[in-house]
């Protein structure tokens, strides 16, 4: 196999346009093998295997820098600078990363896992090279599977313009994100993908062109040639000259030596450019090309079904939330559903078939989500956003000042908290908790079973500012019928003796229940809470935990002002005439966490059942000898 033969991506200059296509094929396979064993982004590499193909051809990376946005069309990348080896090690325990990485090699710039920032990363580098007098050095930034519809990205189109920095921007154009891309501009290029005029047009000038002697082939595949008289009234065209950045194509993405002409024209443009490539999202395998929502744009290891019925895995919390936010949609017709480029992750979708008026989807675009829904909040709309966690951050400006200043009723959805897996540092939900506890007047919600989602859901509802759900992508705990919570208050799950009291946060829940267990093996009876609501936290619990010995906050976010501090902090100021018991806060540490399967980066930290009883058990011992000494 030629891929066999590739560990460094100079190789690929020295093979004619028939080995080429062999290579493709190869790396579709090796993609289609790989992922469809260990998970990850699949549609979204399959459709840029001959766009890096014919990047690594013209451009001499890494002395060239070649960055992606977003990270996770990188897959291709990797089998091509000296990591196919390595590449059945795809998102596993210490194996290589969904997306690009610094560790992995010098081909990797940066990391880059969340939308839009590529441009400005490129402005920045390519701005110190010239500085450093390296200005023959080229920089690279692929856009696209839906990064054009994040904010930051034409922040950084406008100040490249502006600048007239020397920058090349290869928007790779599928029409799709996770699902198909939300933006006028987006419209405007499907739009002429479809026209018939443009079609014929083009065919009738690549015919003609390719008959002219000597330059037929230069000139039907030139920057400046191809269509210069048809994308005079192309929306993309003016939009991105308008900016002072110079715009070629649209360009056939799979046409290796197409996009190598383009490329190498382009490259020798003083000043930013946009070279334009029409990709298909999960070429060369059906079961991508058939997905009309996803094009398999992440493809998921499924879990074994060998086992009985009623034991196969429970239900998410997404699908909670899904059944709850349908629901409440019935009875709340003021209701409305935002999320950003992931209506089918975060559950919307069957609520967007059921009130597609009462549904939009904005893209790579939180920031947007946040302060439309704070106005729709003011228009007397009661919005519900839903975005992951580790996307939340994006919008945690406009949560505070937009939302929270204001003291809207805008109820946020966060999806994938705490611990996520195999996606990464950048993908771990685990600061939500920290910001949205720092917004005065929010009320956090962490449900401990899927059964909690929907009276939270509700509840969030009937509230008269902002709330926030949030709830992990591991498989829900199921509660028995009636053992859930109600409105704001806490639920006693297990009285102990009064020597400790474990506060559990969400679906830790389950954990500090196992480590009570173990403890009364040992001859502790533990006491256990089930927090519910982290913010405003429940007096009742407050007061019965500060009449234990020790109290032991549990949470599967940040330990360093999460909600283990929060609730200290609360308890001392409910119980300031009284002595303050020890306390231990367990959480995250103050770390980037690398991939792994959830379960087990949460044992390594001493979330699991046995860690909590350790922990609580070293926490007794050190109190027992400091009352010895005293």
């Amino acid at each position: 196999m030629l891929l066999d033969d590739i560990d460094d991506p100079a190789a690929l200059r020295a093979l004619c346009p028939s080995q080429l296509d062999q290579l493709a094929a190869e790396l579709r396979g090796r993609i289609v093998e790989t992922v469809t064993a260990t998970g990850g982004h699949l549609g979204s590499n399959l459709g840029v295997v001959e766009l890096t193909i014919a990047l690594h051809r013209v451009f001499d990376s890494p002395r060239d820098v070649l960055l992606w946005d977003t990270g996770h069309q990188a897959y291709v990348h990797k089998l091509l600078t000296g990591r196919r080896a390595a590449f059945p090690t795809l998102r596993q325990p210490g194996g290589l990363s969904g997306y690009p990485s610094r560790r992995e090699s010098a081909h990797d710039w940066i990391e880059n896992s969340h939308a839009s920032t590529a441009l400005s990363y490129a402005q920045g580098i390519a701005a110190g090279l010239e500085r450093r007098g390296e200005a023959d050095r080229r920089v690279v930034a692929v856009i696209g599977d839906g990064s054009l519809t994040g904010g930051m990205a034409y922040e950084a189109l406008n100040n490249l313009g502006h600048a007239g920095t020397r920058v090349i921007i290869v928007l790779n154009d599928n029409g799709r994100s996770y699902a198909p891309t939300v933006s006028r501009l987006s419209e405007g290029l499907t739009h002429l993908r479809l026209n018939p005029s443009y079609v014929h047009a083009r065919e009738r000038a690549r015919r003609l062109l390719q008959r002219v002697p000597v330059v037929g082939g230069f000139a039907y595949t030139s920057v400046h040639g191809l269509t210069s008289a048809v994308r005079e009234v192309v929306t993309p065209h003016r939009f991105f000259e308008a900016l002072g950045i110079r715009y070629a194509g649209p360009i056939d993405g799979h046409d290796i030596a197409g996009m190598e002409q383009a490329l190498a024209n382009a490259a020798a443009w003083d000043g930013p450019i946009l070279v334009h490539v029409l990709t298909q999202k999960g070429r060369g395998y059906a079961p991508a090309e058939e997905d009309d929502v996803q094009r398999l744009h992440d493809f998921k290891v499924q879990p074994s079904r060998l086992a009985p019925a009623a034991l196969q895995a429970p239900a998410t919390y997404t699908d909670a939330f899904t059944n709850a936010v349908l629901a409440a949609g019935e009875r709340h017709p003021e209701l409305f559903a935002i999320t950003a480029a992931m209506p089918g992750p975060t559950g919307l979708l069957p609520f967007q078939a059921a009130h597609p008026d009462r549904f939009l989807d904005v893209g790579i675009a939180e920031q947007h989500a946040v302060t439309m829904a704070a106005g729709m909040a003011m228009a007397g709309l009661r919005p519900v956003v839903a975005v992951y966690s580790t996307f939340f951050s994006r919008a945690f400006d406009q949560a505070n000042l937009d939302v929270g200043l204001h003291n809207l009723p805008v109820v946020f959805v966060l999806d994938r908290a705490g611990i996520t897996g195999d996606d990464g540092p950048s993908h771990h939900g685990v600061l939500d908790l920290e910001l949205c506890l720092s917004i005065p007047g929010m009320t956090v919600f962490a449900p401990s079973s899927a059964q909690e989602v929907g009276p939270m859901v509700e509840e969030a509802l009937s509230l008269p500012g902002p709330s926030a759900i949030r709830f992990p992508k591991t498989a829900a705990r199921q509660a028995p019928d009636g053992l859930v919570g109600s409105g704001l208050s806490a639920r006693l799950v297990r009285r102990g003796d009064g020597t400790v009291c474990l506060l559990a946060v969400g679906k830790m829940l389950e954990a500090a229940e196992e480590a009570a267990g173990k403890l009364a093996g040992e001859g502790i009876e533990a006491t256990v809470w089930d927090v519910r609501v982290v913010a405003p936290p429940d007096p009742a619990m407050l007061l019965d935990a500060a009449g234990h010995g020790l109290v032991v906050t549990v949470e599967d976010g940040v330990r360093v002002g999460g909600a283990g501090s929060f609730l200290v902090d609360a308890m001392r100021g409910c119980t300031a005439d009284l002595p303050l018991a020890p306390v231990r806060t367990l959480g995250i540490p103050r770390a980037y966490l690398p991939q792994g399967k959830p379960d087990a980066i949460l044992a390594d930290l001493g979330l699991d059942g046995a860690g909590i009883a350790a922990s609580v058990a070293e926490a007794l011992s050190v109190e027992r000898r400091r009352l010895e000494l005293s």
